[in-house]
């Protein structure tokens, strides 16, 4: 194994990194995180937590909503409705319809049954805050799209 350090290559033994008392079949144990598993509750307590305070900035909003996006995961329902309510207290009505489009976009393949479970769940926040869905504000269809040329006839 080599180890790089400011431009120079050291060799490091591996008996070094694997205790010699470590039997053989053990030493392919994943060692990447350690750390308790946090359950979806406590996951989702989390975030609706971070969204709720009362000093959340617009940078933060989108922080938050970045990380979740960068997850194999479609946020749940309560996330979603903490996020709206913070926009609402940011005056913020673009991010709102932004995280609703990239909530739609994380659903992936299995747009049919998440997203309809997701708008139903979430609707009377929307309707309390006065936010659109992109559906609603026709942005699910582009706006200046030519005709196609087969259509023609």
């Amino acid at each position: 194994m080599l180890r790089f350090m400011r431009g120079h290559v050291y060799s490091v033994a591996r008996s070094s990194i694997i205790p010699r008392s470590t039997a053989v079949g053990v030493q392919n144990i994943r060692a990447s995180h350690d750390g308790p598993q946090e359950s979806e509750e406590e996951f989702n307590n989390r975030y609706v937590t971070y969204l709720n305070r009362p000093d959340l900035t617009h940078w933060e909003i989108r922080q938050v909503m970045n990380t979740l996006a960068g997850m194999d995961l479609v946020p749940d329902p309560v996330i979603i409705c903490a996020a709206m309510k913070a926009c609402r207290r940011l005056n913020d009505f673009a991010l709102s319809v932004r995280i609703l489009e990239c909530v739609k976009d994380k659903c992936g393949s299995k747009l049919n049954e998440i997203y309809p479970y997701i708008l139903q769940e979430i609707k009377p926040t929307l309707e309390e805050l006065g936010i659109n869905t992109p559906e609603e504000l026709g942005y699910d269809k582009p706006e200046l799209a030519l005709k196609s040329v087969y259509d023609y006839n």
